[in-house]
């Protein structure tokens, strides 16, 4: 047999293996020749073979119970077999006997009760839970992305034009965002990005036979080549994928609108650049074994030691994506260590030889790159279709995989036998802990400790001598109040008191021969009320005690309580002991030197028949996580990865995780050149044929820009004149209506003032150049009070129309200054007027601002508003320097400014504080808080809320804190770095603000943050990190409040009033629903 030949028959065998694994995880069919039956029925199709098995389920829905729950298991379906051996392995762990039979429904029974108490979740609500994911299912066509929602490109092509080096996105081009997640994962695998751009085909491809996986795998490692070029060096901020996509769809005979499994894709992937990189290793190794970098890089090796009716084996199999069930564990750990064992074990590393059958998995070669896929579907026979399991299940960013090697394989064994005695002594201690928390025998239980204080309280409550009922008078009314007669109401409250209801007509004024009203009972509002009312008991109590039994029932009752807090206490401690004991039990240097880290996450939300896939992959250079959504690459967090990966929380769970060797860092490490020694970024990466492929894709690029910005052009130059032509005949019409009308103008405004008689200019936020922005808005409430006052003013001439416009704007501003409103209405954002008349400003500021406002010279669009303008702008020209202090008027608008400033500042820095950016949020709210000090010296409306700001300033600051702390505690050089880079530069120079104004908040703020600090003095560490501590700890202790260095303020962008006003209202409203100390 030839090489090709046997390499071709172990991919038939290996391909063969992977559908039946995927088979039997979907349908939860494990009868292996059924499986088979259906692909050989569906000739590898592998919808057609779920349909199969799900038509033939549904014709025998009642099967002998026995066939109903033996499961027979097939050695390598925990993993991808890609040896010849994979038929050979079949190992039956279950017999035909009715004791299997009892033994698999105590497992159920126990699986569920189990299930429970880990979750709360009843069998009955799981029912539930199933019939609502079937009545999503039915609709289809709101779970399943349509045509007419793929993603769509903007016509402008800045819109789509990558920024700088932010990484590139991958366009969904019909329900292919599992390709993304797939793709951007591998991608930023550094050493497989290389592997892909130089990879070249085989030189004598031309003499090969055209076979059907070559005629297929080679063009898709091409497409694949010119995809991640474009990834690499693209102008573009995503690129299309659709040729690769296409290759594989044809592969799956799909339709375009079927959502593709992750796993299925990633085998099938893996699959072809195996065998691509086969048929170059083979050409270039000519008579040696051929190296196969694919299976280097992502294959291991595992040692598969059992039992099997007694005799004992050891199989070596190698692994792909390892494949992990979710449902009833917590954790990964926990899902590893039952996959890494079947049946019953204990005959495994016994001397005696038992009838027992069971197997054990150790690890023998681990890949670089280690993929666990996770079981998060499985097959509702009831129902006929999957369902996918929302269960909560965590894992940790670095993983040590000591446990599960096989040359630890006897100290595993040894700590796997001592946690399992450690648990069943927890389980016993729980149990005990129990009876005290949930004490009775009723279906109401407390703690036994609040029992017995509650009857140590109704004993020593005040005895009473009648019964509950005796001292209760039937005929008065509720409350006790009979004999009571309540003073007559104040006038006040008689006005305010709604008529009483009459029969007979209206009476006149009230006389001493009137009616006597029915007096007002006091009613016992629980909510609002603070105390009870006097007559009603606090307590029920005892009405027969006497002192000596009082005295020893209250010293038994007293003894026990303590006796029983003592035991609790000591249950307590000793759980925690137990616990603790646990989780350390592999935490020794000897079982932590195999770290994995995590380097990617596959995210999946929907439900098992549809849905979204998107993934965060780690970024080692940014030291962030990211999240790559499609068309989307955006900065992510490790809180938000928990959120969306761990499940539990909403559809949305991991579906594959991917861990690198930590000690391989070449998986991630940039290329250096030769020459250079540079570290080679961007075009540099690509060989010749793909540079010349990018630059040529770039160029079309940026074509699309130019002639895009032509055509913005040509469009902006013909608006233009269309608005010259539109004012030039509007002019010419106002024209002729003047010369047209018999209504003379007042001499002394007739004509406008020229532009250099304005005596000053006017501030920034009243000039209105153009009808834009804040112009516009101010504009619009001019016209509104000029309208208004035409309708309600008899004289029409401009200066009355103008006196009384400005008193309706006066009026409407006043208002709003005088309005008791929530912070996030704000309307001294709206208006400067209504910051000039909270602050109490001079008459006459207040009235040559409005007049300012009424001088717009864009008021002049019709006649009657430019006749308007033009009397405001006389009226500015004809005050006095002596009427009017121009360096006050100055003084109150730039005060304005400072505000709309220190407006801004806050605003940025609690928009960036809610999204946990506390680096950059810190700045401007440290800059907020002291600008907003200075305004509030001048006047309490001057500025915002100082506990509200000094709160923000201080959480900042804490949270800052704890980051550098974690990363100091990590004790990884480039994050000690880091975190005290944190410290030096943004939390020492900020922690004189804190003690200069010596509040109790901030002392106690910066109390905490140093003794997180000197907590560390006195443990043990390493001898740089002690260094380093020392060097920091007396820049933090110093108790100086001298400002000796600190950061320029940032800058600061313009808003115009309506995007302030929006931006501030939902900044403050977000506030509203976080926890404030400060408020």
């Amino acid at each position: 047999m030839t090489v090709e030949q046997n390499v071709l028959q172990q991919h038939s065998q290996k391909h063969q293996q992977t559908l039946l694994n995927q088979l039997k995880e979907v349908t939860g069919t494990t009868d292996v020749q059924l499986l088979q039956q259906a692909l050989q029925v569906s000739n590898g199709d592998l919808a057609e073979a779920v349909a199969f098995l799900t038509e033939k389920n549904a014709k025998v829905p009642q099967q002998d119970e026995t066939t109903y729950y033996q499961t027979s298991q097939v050695a390598s379906d925990r993993y991808i077999s890609v040896g010849s051996q994979a038929d050979t392995n079949v190992i039956d762990l279950t017999g035909d006997d009715k004791d299997d039979l009892q033994r698999a429904i105590a497992l159920s029974l126990e699986e569920s009760n189990r299930a429970f108490r880990e979750t709360g979740i009843t069998d009955e609500e799981q029912a539930i839970s199933r019939v609502l994911e079937a009545s999503i299912a039915e609709n289809k066509a709101s779970l399943k992305r349509t045509h007419t929602e793929v993603w769509s490109d903007s016509p402008n092509p800045h819109d789509r034009k990558r920024i700088d080096n932010c990484p590139v996105g991958l366009k969904n081009v019909g329900n292919t965002c599992w390709f993304s997640a797939v793709i951007q994962s591998l991608f930023n695998l550094l050493e497989f990005q290389r592997l892909v751009l130089n990879y070249s085909p085989p030189a004598r491809v031309h003499d090969l036979p055209r076979n059907q996986k070559e005629h297929r795998n080679l063009p898709f490692m091409q497409e694949l080549r010119n995809l991640f070029s474009l990834m690499v060096g693209s102008k573009r901020k995503y690129v299309d994928p659709s040729r690769a996509v296409e290759i594989l769809k044809d592969a799956f005979k799909s339709s375009e609108s079927q959502q593709q499994d992750v796993s299925e894709f990633t085998h099938k992937l893996l699959d072809w650049l195996e065998d691509a990189f086969q048929m170059k290793a083979e050409e270039d190794r000519e008579g040696e074994k051929p190296k196969n970098p694919m299976v280097e890089l992502f294959y291991g090796r595992f040692l598969a030691v059992g039992v099997l009716e007694g005799k004992k084996f050891e199989n070596t199999e190698m692994f792909g994506q390892y494949p992990l069930q979710v449902n009833g564990f917590k954790d990964l750990h926990e899902c590893l260590e039952a996959a890494m064992i079947e049946g019953e074990i204990e005959s495994l590393h016994s001397a005696e030889n038992s009838a027992r059958s069971g197997q054990e998995h150790w690890f023998t070669e681990l890949p670089p790159v280690l993929t666990f896929e996770l079981s998060r579907f499985e097959f509702n026979q009831a129902l006929g279709r999957p369902e996918k399991i929302h269960n909560k299940l965590e894992f940790p960013s670095m993983l040590y995989m000591d446990r599960y090697m096989d040359r630890n394989r006897e100290i595993t064994r040894i700590k796997r036998e001592e946690i399992r005695r450690l648990k069943e002594h927890l389980t016993l201690l729980q149990q005990r802990l129990e009876r005290y928390l949930s004490y009775g025998s009723g279906p109401k239980r407390f703690p036994l400790a609040d029992v017995l204080q509650y009857a140590m309280e109704f004993a020593s409550s005040k005895p009473v001598c009648t019964s509950p009922v005796e001292d209760i008078d039937t005929s008065a009314p509720p409350g006790g109040t009979t004999g009571q007669q309540l003073p007559p109401p104040s006038t006040a409250e008689q006005e305010s008191l709604p008529p009483l209801e009459s029969s007979g007509p209206a009476s006149g004024p009230t006389t001493a021969t009137t009616a006597p009203q029915p007096q007002r009972v006091p009613i016992h509002k629980p909510f609002t009320q603070s105390r009870l009312p006097p007559d009603i008991p606090m307590h029920p109590a005892p009405r027969h005690i006497t002192e000596e039994e009082l005295r020893v029932l209250e010293g038994c009752l007293h003894r026990w309580r303590s006796e029983v807090e003592n035991d609790t206490r000591d249950l307590q401690g000793s759980i925690t002991r137990i616990q603790r004991t646990i989780e350390l039990m592999y935490s020794d240097k000897s079982m932590m030197q195999v770290p994995y880290r995590l380097h990617a996450v596959l995210v999946h939300e929907g439900q098992a028949n549809a849905g979204h896939y998107w993934a965060y992959i780690y970024d080692p250079h940014q030291r962030c996580w990211m999240k790559y959504n499609d068309i989307s690459v955006t900065k992510s967090s490790w809180e938000e990865l928990v959120r969306d990966s761990f499940g539990g929380y909403r559809n949305a769970s991991a579906y594959c995780l991917m861990y690198i060797n930590d000690k391989k860092p070449f998986l991630i490490e940039e290329e250096f050149d030769k020459e250079t020694g540079q570290i080679l970024s961007g075009m540099d990466k690509l060989p010749p044929d793909l540079k010349h492929y990018v630059k040529e894709d770039n160029e079309q690029f940026d074509k699309e820009i130019e002639e895009w910005d032509t055509l913005q052009a040509r469009k902006a130059q013909q608006e233009k004149l269309a608005l010259a032509t539109a004012a030039a005949a509007a002019a010419s019409a106002a024209s002729s209506t003047s010369t047209s009308s018999s209504s003379p103008q007042p001499m002394s405004i007739e004509s406008s003032p020229p532009d250099n008689a304005v005596p000053q200019q006017d501030p920034e936020y009243m000039e209105q150049p153009s009808p834009t922005n804040d112009s516009k808005h101010l504009q619009e409430d001019t016209e509104r009070a000029i309208s208004r006052a035409a309708a309600e003013q008899e004289e029409r001439s401009p200066e009355a129309l103008l006196n009384a416009a400005i008193k309706l704007e006066y009026g409407r501003l006043l208002r709003f200054a005088q309005e008791d409103t929530p912070p996030e209405n704000d309307y001294r954002l709206q208006h400067i007027i209504v910051y000039f008349i909270q602050n109490q400003a001079p008459k006459k500021i207040l009235e040559r601002t409005l007049l300012t406002q009424f001088a717009d010279r864009n008021l002049a669009f019709d006649e009657r508003c430019k006749s308007i303008m033009n009397v405001a702008r006389a009226k500015l020209d004809l005050i006095k320097p002596e009427e009017v202090n121009m360096d006050e008027y100055e003084m109150w608008h730039q005060d304005y400014r400072n505000f709309r400033e220190t407006t801004i500042f806050m605003m940025t820095g609690l928009e960036l504080f809610q999204k946990t950016n506390f680096v950059e949020a810190l700045m401007y709210l440290v800059y907020a808080y002291q600008y907003n000090k200075e305004l509030l010296l001048k006047g309490l409306y001057r500025g915002h809320d100082e506990e509200l700001l000094g709160h923000y300033r201080r959480e900042c600051l804490l949270k800052l804190n704890e980051q550098a702390a974690a990363m100091f505690e990590s004790g990884e050089e480039p994050e000690v770095t880091t975190g005290l880079g944190i410290m030096n530069e943004l939390v020492v120079p900020c922690i004189p603000l804190l003690l200069v104004h010596d509040t109790e908040r901030d002392l106690l703020a910066v109390e905490d943050m140093r003794n997180r600090w000197c907590s560390y003095l006195g443990q043990e560490m390493e001898s740089n990190l002690q260094e380093k501590l020392t060097d920091f700890l007396p820049k933090l202790l110093d108790c100086s409040t001298e400002i000796k260095s600190f950061h320029d303020p940032p800058k600061l962008p313009s808003y115009s009033t309506l995007e302030l006003c929006e931006r501030f209202s939902r900044v403050m409203a977000a506030l509203g629903r976080v926890p404030s100390d400060g408020r």
